[in-house]
């Protein structure tokens, strides 16, 4: 029998995605390489904005329409955290929680009824996770930590994802060592709240990045994103000292004003973030810092809109994602006073968008002449050009044309100079 996932959202969906596909391999079954194929179809859902479950709405019903004789199944974070929504086109929904009863009524050749399977979270669940991601990629993502215990005024995935739990350090150790043995050259450590990992097992974050680089075989360990206010020192010297260790933070930022930071219950203030990031940069002098960002919060007037533009401007993030705010049932912001129109929304976005791209050229330019390290991560072809394509250190793609490089470089750690950039990425030679 033969499935297919499409798994929307996160890095640590994307995780969960891979982890499941494994799970079906070990069943026995086999990965079709069209939706059409597919006997079994499943889609890993995401709920962190309206526009992410109308795409999962709009995927199941594409799904439905092409493959009508194949048992749909939808799983992930929009039932979980809607779980009274109409799912209408599965024949199966779960949520994050109990993905064991998916593999189940795969398994037991599943009923004709439809069949809701969703468990809410309690407090004091353990840190469950899928097995190993596929082996045939350079990067690994691993699941390290789930949930959230925030409840940022605007943010559905604590509801989605329970409260902030921690893979137990002996997993944590097997997990690497099954990794590397697959081949696996860089372990990239993820989860919902990563920097709240080992809030229950008495770790620490640099403690997991140490354990996942003793490995001989992984080369390289990044970190997933991360929130500011769980970076303090002691970490960062701790990381510093990992060879290893790749300096690409993703710190979510959300807002550059701190009357907005402080409607969203976000726990720090801009001036706060500003010392961090300079702090970073001190520690790392070759470092990336990236960030996500809402426009259009409610209650964002026109001065607090510019004091976010001037502060993505002065920190000079390397990447920016910028995202119009979304209502979200069930969150505080969603019955907030002062909604802000969509096409005031879509407006700031675009600026802010432009910005980035103005700062993200800036980064890439700056580092044209330099000599980096490139981990090789497979072998593409765009508009009839083959090259090779990997990440920097700090997490910037590079791609290497093939006349200027070796045959066989895949899964390799090669040295490269920086020749241009074009789009979003560096071009080199070896």
């Amino acid at each position: 029998m033969e499935f297919k996932i499409m798994t929307l959202g996160c890095k640590v969906n994307q995780a969960e995605g891979s982890g499941l596909a494994q799970a079906l391999r070990e069943m026995g079954l086999t990965e079709a390489q069209n939706a059409a194929d597919a006997a079994v179809l499943i889609v890993n859902s995401c709920a962190v904005t309206a526009e992410s479950v109308r795409k999962a709405k709009q995927l199941l019903r594409s799904l439905r329409r092409r493959n009508p004789q194949a048992k749909l199944i939808l799983t992930g974070c929009w039932p979980q955290a809607f779980p009274e929504d109409d799912f209408e086109d599965a024949d199966f929904v779960t949520g994050t929680k109990n993905r064991d009863d998916l593999l189940a009524w795969i398994a037991q050749a599943h009923a004709e009824a439809q069949t809701r399977c969703i468990v809410p979270y309690q407090t004091g669940d353990a840190f469950s996770a899928l097995p190993c991601a596929d082996t045939t990629r350079t990067r690994a993502f691993l699941k390290i930590q789930d949930g959230c215990n925030q409840f940022c005024s605007y943010c559905i995935i604590p509801f989605s994802r329970g409260r902030c739990r921690s893979m137990p350090p002996e997993r944590l150790e097997a997990e690497v060592q099954a990794l590397a043995e697959a081949g696996f050259r860089e372990i990239v450590l993820t989860g919902i709240n990563l920097g709240f990992f080992g809030l229950d097992t008495g770790q620490t974050l640099a403690e997991a990045v140490a354990a996942a680089a003793k490995h001989p075989g992984v080369l390289r360990v990044r970190l997933g994103s991360l929130e500011p206010e769980r970076m303090d020192q002691q970490t960062l010297s701790a990381l510093a000292a990992c060879e290893k260790f790749c300096p690409q933070f993703h710190l979510s930022l959300q807002s550059g004003c701190d009357s907005v930071l402080k409607r969203m219950n976000r726990r720090y203030t801009s001036a706060e973030y500003r010392d961090l990031a300079a702090r970073i940069r001190s520690i790392f002098p070759h470092s990336a810092l990236t960030t996500d960002v809402i426009v259009g919060f409610p209650g964002e007037t026109d001065a607090d809109f510019e004091e976010t533009l001037r502060f993505v401007q002065e920190i000079g993030f390397a990447k920016v994602h910028v995202f119009p705010y979304s209502p979200r049932t069930g969150t505080r912001a969603a019955a907030f006073p002062d909604q802000i129109p969509q096409s005031v929304k879509s407006e700031r976005a675009a600026r802010l968008s432009k910005l980035a791209d103005d700062i993200r050229r800036t980064h890439l330019a700056r580092q044209v002449g330099q000599t980096v390290q490139v981990l090789v991560e497979g072998e593409k072809q765009q508009n009839a050009q083959r090259f090779y394509q990997g990440h920097t250190p700090d997490g910037t793609v590079v791609k290497i044309f093939q006349e200027n490089a070796e045959k066989g470089l895949q899964n390799s750690a090669i040295c490269v100079t920086i020749e241009g950039y074009e789009d979003d990425c560096l071009t080199a030679r070896v």
